[in-house]
């Protein structure tokens, strides 16, 4: 049991860190990893609760059982290599150095500095001001597998200070951050006449996201509209 709920604390740290890093795929790799969690963990307390019924007078059910367990396997192991060959960067990881902001703005930073970058609040929005510059002026957001590190190199900026400056000072996830940009580019595209021809699933690839499902999910968080209902309203003013 401990051994369970020590996965699941590492899957929630993983999405965690995996948001603040990286700009693709939603948490669509974490959702994967939980849902084979709860496959795995549901047919190891089937087995143990086969096991329990040879000391009981229902051992004849045994047979049922493993033929059960069999097929259970057989689909998952199946489901896990139908996911491995159309999603690649189910496999793709996280670089095991990068940390949550919480824990070294806390650990590595001595209080003292930490009082004294409070004090500089304009250095901060002076530095603020800059990203959101170089995000619409550069338009690194378009490129789909963007990732903290990335936009800190294109910088010149360390990565941990970046990512102090978004996810701690901004009070944003990276990958929230970068997405943010995307959309409003999207908006801009459906909004424009001359681009009505663009079907959605074009436009999407053309402001930085890879996936249709994590496109819809981000478009209606920020705008409580799909991109369809969207181009729709926008159409009828026109």
């Amino acid at each position: 049991m401990i051994y369970i709920i020590m996965i699941f604390v590492v899957l929630k740290k993983y999405r965690q860190i995996y948001l603040e890093n990286y700009s693709y795929s939603n948490d669509f790799v974490y959702k994967w990893l939980f849902q084979i969690t709860i496959v795995f963990v549901g047919v190891h307390y089937f087995a143990t609760f086969k096991n329990i019924l040879r000391y009981t007078d229902y051992h004849q059910l045994l047979i049922f059982i493993n033929s059960f367990l069999e097929i259970i396997a057989l689909v998952a192991i199946s489901w896990f290599v139908i996911k491995a060959l159309k999603y690649s960067e189910l496999f793709r990881g996280i670089r095991t150095e990068l940390q949550l902001v919480k824990d070294f703005t806390i650990k590595h930073i001595p209080e003292t500095i930490l009082k004294e970058e409070k004090k500089k609040n304009n250095t901060l929005t002076f530095q603020i001001e800059i990203l959101k510059r170089y995000m619409i002026e550069k338009k690194p957001y378009l490129d789909t597998s963007l990732t903290l590190q990335n936009l800190a190199s294109q910088m010149n900026m360390p990565a941990r200070e970046l990512s102090i400056l978004i996810n701690s000072n901004m009070n944003m996830r990276f990958f929230d951050f970068v997405n943010q940009y995307r959309i409003e580019n999207a908006m801009e595209l459906l909004r424009n006449y001359s681009k009505s021809d663009f079907t959605a699933l074009e436009i999407l690839y053309k402001v930085g996201f890879n996936s249709k499902s994590s496109f819809n999910t981000a478009f209606k968080k920020y705008t409580a509209l799909t991109p369809t209902e969207y181009r729709n309203k926008f159409s009828k003013t026109n």
